[in-house]
């Protein structure tokens, strides 16, 4: 990036050897240049030094919940939770600390499809092994095609209860939860000790979006809401347990709000008939789980040795 200063830089320059120039010719001239300092003052009449001028006190910085933010985060809530059917796609960019120290970034995509009260579909390519999630009020399913795995479990008749129910049971979670819960808003506002209006922007999602930041104990968040649409585009957030200070970043797009939605979208007969493996966790969760989009962090990070991508 162009450094600010270098055109003033510049412009001194010049002044600079023009004023050595002139000293140097007086010097050989014996003579001294008008602008000559007048003599020094006597030892007894010089002045004290002045006292160096006292800093400015810094204004303390207060934790607050500004009302304009508050009321963004309130009004992306509830439209997310009066639609009764929408679809949209999650981009998940996370970092995993690299050999050499600086991170990389991981990227999963998720094709969501959901219908309330209770009909779920997540279809998941990424730069990992693709898988897909299925709920349809009675059963959830979740299948690896690669390997033609699928575990099925009996589950409880609501999209909130069925979410918690497979993080508990299988350590399955989607960093866009807190978006798809029948209450959004305190989802999203649980212990806030800190939200602020940033400013607009036009950048995101190709709408233009009200930017707000949002704090609790546990996590630091930027949201990107739309203007007009009121949808969220983009989240941002960095953990406070994490000593490496890693981001997490999702993009929404594609957002379908109230379509209609076939019948058969939330099974699979593929997935249906795939191998039988226990609907259960294979591993600790990793440590990248979003606490304020839907998943809780662990309480300490997971060593790079657990995490089951490589480094």
């Amino acid at each position: 990036m162009m450094d600010r200063t270098m055109p003033r830089r510049g412009w001194r320059a010049p002044a600079l050897v023009l004023v050595v120039g002139v000293l140097a010719t007086a010097v050989a001239t014996g003579q001294t240049p008008q602008s000559a300092p007048a003599p020094a003052a006597s030892p007894a009449k010089a002045a004290k030094p002045a006292r160096p001028a006292k800093k400015p006190a810094v204004p303390e910085f207060r934790m607050v919940l500004e009302p304009r933010a508050m009321e963004l985060l309130k009004a992306t809530s509830a439209r997310l939770a009066a639609a009764k059917s929408m679809s949209f796609t999650a981009t998940v960019g996370y970092e995993y600390p690299s050999k050499l120290g600086p991170p990389i970034v991981y990227t999963s995509r998720y094709d969501v499809t959901m219908q309330r009260p209770d009909k779920l579909r997540i279809v998941m390519p990424g730069d990992g092994p693709a898988s897909e999630f299925y709920y349809d009020g009675k059963v959830i399913m979740a299948y690896a095609p690669a390997e033609d795995l699928v575990a099925i479990a009996d589950a409880p008749p609501t999209i909130d209860a069925a979410l918690k129910m497979a993080y508990t049971t299988a350590a399955t979670y989607f960093p866009f939860t807190d978006l798809i819960v029948t209450d959004p808003y305190t989802a999203l506002t649980d212990g806030a000790k800190l939200a602020f209006y940033i400013g607009p922007s036009g950048v995101v999602g190709g709408v233009k979006t009200d930017m707000v930041a949002w704090a609790n104990d546990d996590v630091f968040m930027q949201i990107w809401i739309g203007a007009d649409d009121k949808l969220p585009r983009r989240v941002r957030a960095m953990f406070r347990a994490d000593p490496l200070q890693l981001r997490h970043e999702l993009e929404l797009s594609n957002w379908k709000i109230d379509p209609v939605v076939a019948p058969d979208a939330f099974a699979s007969a593929k997935a249906q008939a795939g191998k039988r493996i226990a609907f259960a966790s294979p591993a600790a969760p990793p440590k990248m789980a979003l606490k304020a989009l839907g998943a809780p962090t662990p309480s300490k990070p997971v060593p790079a040795k657990a995490q089951s991508k490589p480094q």
